[in-house]
């Protein structure tokens, strides 16, 4: 288990990260959410021992993050750093021997990678001779090749078509299913959904929301309403009760001419007293209640922290 306790970074005009605190439990798929300078770097270069914290602690299996943790730490940063000159083999096994691993033994684990990747065909190209998305495969290859109890993952979906995307969540599940503590940090909130456990949603170096991905949905779903209509519905917004009318186009099927909403009710709002004020107004095609997608709770949190 990983335990950051009151961790604080501080530099010399800011304070990167202040007095955050969360778990991350082994055979989870913990998402470090947040949006650009929200202190998601800075938390992870912390975590790898990279950079010291101003105050607070991080703790794995019960003892402090040190340089004793190197060779069970996997870490695909979102920056690319392979050697763009070397052949594709000769950097995964460079990468792969760092981390203490013979090379009869590195050989053996990259050649399975190659072909689990679908990449073999490029085991003696250069690098810089490799597509990004396959760029992007050697170094997910690098950051897990040496069976690591702990792997961050800094957007690992960058470069890579839908059909790679989901090969590359098959293998992070299945790397949770075998025990591994995971931290993945990413940008794309319908690909967090789907993976994350539990989430830490940060901004401006503070806690903004987290805990168990199921738990927080419910809390934040418990009145938001999707409809799909046909008629002028302007005078939704102007309703007493209603917190916000946002259209949903990515759920509108039924036509040119319908509009579709998600509609946030004051929480003492049953759904059924708005349905009754609208449905006079409005030709109704459907009416549901829904919990909000992660995409909607990471927007409406980091609007409510600023």
């Amino acid at each position: 288990m990983l335990v950051a306790q009151n961790l604080t970074k501080d530099y010399k005009d800011i304070t990167a990260v202040n007095n955050i605190s969360f778990r991350v439990e082994p055979g989870r798929i913990f998402g470090l959410l947040g949006p650009n300078g929200a202190g998601k770097t800075t938390t992870i270069r912390t975590i790898l021992n990279i950079i010291k914290p101003t105050s607070g602690r991080i703790m794995f299996d019960g003892e402090p993050i040190n340089d004793h943790f190197f060779n069970i730490i996997g870490y695909l940063p979102e920056e690319r750093g392979l050697y763009k000159k070397s052949k594709t083999i000769d950097v995964i096994l460079y990468f792969a021997q760092l981390k203490n691993m013979d090379k009869k033994t590195a050989l053996s684990e990259a050649v399975q990678w190659l072909q689990k990747l679908d990449i073999s065909q490029y085991r003696n190209k250069k690098i810089e001779e490799l597509s990004k998305g396959n760029q992007q495969k050697v170094q997910f290859i690098t950051a897990i090749i040496h069976n690591p109890r702990l792997i961050v993952l800094d957007e690992p979906f960058a470069g890579f078509d839908p059909l790679n995307q989901q090969l590359i969540r098959e293998i992070i599940i299945s790397l949770s299913g075998m025990g591994k503590t995971i931290i993945l940090s990413t940008h794309q909130m319908d690909t967090a959904e789907k993976l994350c456990s539990d989430i830490f949603l940060i901004n401006k170096g503070k806690e903004v929301c987290s805990g168990n991905m199921i738990d927080i949905k419910k809390s934040f779903g418990t009145n938001t309403i999707r409809i799909i209509f046909e008629g002028d519905g302007s005078f939704i917004n102007s309703l007493p009760y209603v917190i916000r009318a946002e259209q949903s186009d990515s759920f509108l099927d039924t036509g040119d001419t319908a509009s579709s909403l998600e509609v946030t009710l004051k929480e003492d709002i049953h759904p059924k007293d708005f349905l009754k004020d609208i449905m006079n107004q409005l030709s109704l095609t459907h009416f549901s209640v829904v919990e909000p997608s992660l995409h909607k709770i990471f927007i409406d949190d980091i609007r409510n922290s600023q």
